[in-house]
């Protein structure tokens, strides 16, 4: 078959559009601009780090004329990082608009679309395209810590797949915006002896961020909880300084409402024949630890009235099976409360009729007869080669309150399973905190309403939400530097 010359059709490069054709400049510069060029910018030739840098100064000057940051929430919850991001950048001259926002709590998504006035809150993230979201400024989210799945780091893009920090970082990826704000528990910090956290860090950085993060404390931030939170910033640009914020002090009577409808139970009843209002404000009520800041089940009564010398052996023995020499004896690993023996008790308890004593208390509910506990694979099980003794019985949330708060101090951490157990005095009689006080707590806005949603529901998404002025304040950084 002859051969015939020219272009086949189809052939040869894709022609560029006019506006992606190079076009040849000269420039003069100097030997320390030169120096500085190579030093800063990025690129393999002195022609792409000179584009690189001019890229980047003309993204800042377009930045200062046009005063919208575009964001997306991801895990977003009640928007308490949101909240923050936006107050901050308005506060700053920018117009901030959400333009993508997911959560998968139904009852989080009412309260989120109740605020906010969205429209639409995305569901699953991880069923979610990134070419199906709008091009945006910055990325927030408090995204639940996972463990990882890699044995060590430098394993790649692959090693963050199964978490739901891949999501953020397939995003990041992909979308490429100009920074990022997260937030995570406490406990990133120690994860996997710290593993997990330098794996995230690694893999932001990567994505050629520069990256920040520091463990932050709510309770310097003017809010009456103490709430210690990871935060991870990183921008384009700079590294955000996480240090000397300035400091502001609250305490938990600043935020609590007054004249509530108390709780009367079998439980207030007896709280109160034995202690007033005044006596209990800062007590914890549980029998684990002695002291004069707890409150004893024996000591209202609670299964029944103790006579004095009962109420004084079991503050005895409260104390008295915490020591070391029992688990020497018992021949077990020690542990913070061990069952003792008759014998073993009355070596330092003298009674004509122990036995009858301590089996009278066993009958009422304050002691239980069993076995000392030996570690096994990392747990603690009944060792039944030993003869059983007597312990307090002592459940962690067995009372229907087990701390009084203190209006002069600050709030815990506020967590969904325990907040239903904490109290508060209100005039003569003990309530729970209101929703408006948890919202207080975490710095939500006074038109932020939760009042539709079961209290259960309300305080789940509030044990789990952000502090809002602790984002304020790293968003002010932000906004600063996305303004320069």
């Amino acid at each position: 078959m002859p051969q015939h010359g020219g272009k086949r059709e189809g052939s040869g490069r894709t022609p560029l559009p006019e506006s992606e054709k190079k076009i040849a400049k000269t420039i003069y510069i100097t030997p320390t601009l030169q120096s500085d060029i190579d030093q800063f910018a990025t690129g393999n030739s002195f022609s792409e780090k000179c584009i690189d840098l001019i890229s980047a100064q003309i993204s800042r000057r377009k930045r200062t004329q046009d005063k919208t940051v575009k964001f997306i929430d991801l895990f977003a919850g009640l928007g308490g990082i949101r909240l923050g991001f936006e107050n901050a950048f308005r506060e700053k001259g920018f117009n901030p608009v959400c333009v993508f926002s997911s959560e998968i709590k139904d009852y989080a998504i009412k309260a989120y679309k109740n605020y906010f006035n969205d429209e639409e809150v995305a569901g699953d993230i991880t069923q979610i395209s990134a070419t199906d979201i709008e091009d945006f400024d910055f990325l927030l989210g408090g995204f639940p810590c996972q463990p990882f799945s890699a044995a060590g780091l430098g394993l790649g893009f692959e090693d963050t797949r199964g978490t739901l920090f891949f999501e953020i970082e397939r995003i990041l990826k992909e979308k490429q915006p100009y920074g990022f704000l997260l937030e995570n528990v406490e406990g990133l910090i120690n994860h996997d002896d710290g593993r997990t956290l330098s794996i995230i860090i690694d893999h932001l950085k990567k994505l050629n961020y520069y990256v920040s993060y520091r463990l932050i404390d709510s309770q310097f931030f003017g809010l009456a909880q103490s709430r210690k939170r990871v935060y991870i910033v990183g921008t384009r640009d700079a590294h955000i300084s996480l240090d000397n914020f300035e400091e502001h002090t609250a305490v938990l009577g600043d935020i609590l409402e007054h004249g509530l409808p108390t709780v009367d139970s079998e439980f207030t009843q007896k709280l109160f024949a034995h202690f007033t209002p005044e006596q209990v404000v800062g007590k914890a009520i549980k029998d684990k630890r002695g002291g004069t800041d707890n409150i004893h089940s024996w000591e209202i009564g609670l299964k029944g009235n103790t006579t004095e010398e009962q109420s004084d052996f079991l503050n005895l023995l409260l104390l008295e099976r915490r020591k070391r020499k029992w688990a020497a004896e018992i021949g077990i690993d020690w542990m913070d409360g061990m069952p003792l023996t008759e014998k073993q008790i009355s070596t330092f308890y003298h009674h004509d009729n122990l036995k009858e004593f301590l089996d009278g208390l066993v009958e009422m509910g304050y002691l239980t007869l069993e076995y000392p506990r030996k570690k096994q694979n990392g747990r603690r099980v009944p060792d039944e080669t030993k003869p059983k003794g007597y312990n307090i019985v002592a459940g962690k949330l067995s009372f229907e309150f087990t701390k009084i708060l203190d209006p002069a101090d600050l709030a815990p951490t506020l967590v969904a399973m325990d907040v239903s157990h904490l109290g508060v005095v209100d005039g003569d009689g003990l309530r729970r905190l209101s929703i408006r006080e948890g919202q207080r707590l975490c710095g939500f806005p006074e038109d932020y309403d939760l009042s539709f949603l079961k209290e259960s529901e309300a305080f789940d998404l509030l044990g789990n939400t952000v502090c809002i002025p602790v984002i304020k304040a790293i968003s002010e950084r932000l906004a600063d530097m996305y303004a320069n």
